[in-house]
């Protein structure tokens, strides 16, 4: 008897009739296929309504997977597209920031650049100051109204001088130090300034009430002459500050004069002048030893 592992195919009738079948789908297949082949090369339009009707009944697969495809084309679109559009946003966003940055400067720079030529002006007028220097503090919420100025005795500092900005009278010099000196400004309440409006020429006092702004009283009582938006400037009197000068705008009347603002605020103010006296008070002569001749 022969062993189960070396039988051979024919060994048995179901896989014979198997293989037999096998080989005649075979030849059936063929036989279609030369048969389909000889057809069409004699009339391409033989099997036209089958294509069609073939077409037709895979149509609907195809939309389906159209529809998944655009889907998902688009679906990718918009992801690129996301990143894309972020990083375009980023970077305008970014140049936005720095274009900011940049005006800033500009600004900054023409600030300055009126500032300095604020100065320069002052420098160009006939009363030639002692310094220009910076002021280095001020006490904005005290009573009493202070600044402390970053010039003193060695730049020439002396007590009594006018200090001003380019915008008006700061106030003048009180006590003086090696290279610094406190000033009194205008609107403290030991401060009395003599002062005329702009206008006509209405003599008065501007006093300082301490809380920034000031007092105008008229030098001669009677009907007040004042109202809202006279300029007030230094009138000369008494010789410490040189007439003209700045002082402020008037935005309240009282019943003897009116409450002016005034036009130069230590606390924006940076650089200012000090000037001397505007009439020089001649020392008393020393008199001569007795016999001299």
């Amino acid at each position: 008897m022969v062993a189960p592992g070396k039988r051979r195919p024919g060994h048995s009738r179901r896989a014979q009739y198997g293989t037999f079948y096998g080989f005649l789908l075979a030849l059936a297949g063929l036989g279609i296929g030369a048969v389909l082949l000889v057809t069409t090369l004699g009339d391409g339009g033989a099997f036209t309504g089958a294509r069609v009707a073939a077409t037709d009944a895979a149509a609907p697969v195809g939309k389906l997977n159209a529809e998944g495809r655009s889907k998902t084309q688009g679906f990718f679109a918009v992801v690129s597209g996301y990143f894309k559009r972020g990083s375009y946003v980023s970077g305008l966003e970014r140049e936005v920031a720095e274009a900011r940055v940049k005006l800033s400067e500009q600004a900054a720079l023409k600030d300055e650049n009126q500032r300095l030529k604020a100065l320069l002006s002052l420098t160009e007028q006939d009363t030639k100051p002692v310094t220009i220097a910076r002021l280095i503090g001020s006490t904005s919420t005290s009573t009493r109204r202070f600044a402390i100025l970053g010039a003193g005795s060695r730049q020439g500092v002396m007590k009594g001088m006018s200090v001003r900005s380019p915008l008006g009278l700061v106030g003048r010099v009180l006590e003086v130090g090696t290279s610094s000196a406190r000033i009194l400004l205008i609107t403290d309440s030991e401060s009395t300034v003599p002062v005329r409006r702009a206008e006509d020429g209405v003599q008065g006092y501007a006093i300082g009430r301490g809380d920034g702004t000031l007092q105008i009283k008229l030098a001669v009582t009677g009907i007040n002459p004042f109202k809202k938006g006279d300029a007030i400037v230094t009138s000369g009197s008494g010789g410490l500050f040189r007439p003209g000068e700045a002082i402020g705008v008037v935005v309240a009347l009282t019943p003897d004069g009116a409450i002016a603002m005034p036009l130069s605020d230590p606390g924006m103010t940076e650089f200012v002048t000090v000037e001397p006296a505007y009439v020089q008070v001649p020392e008393p002569a020393t008199p001569a030893p007795a016999g001299a001749r």
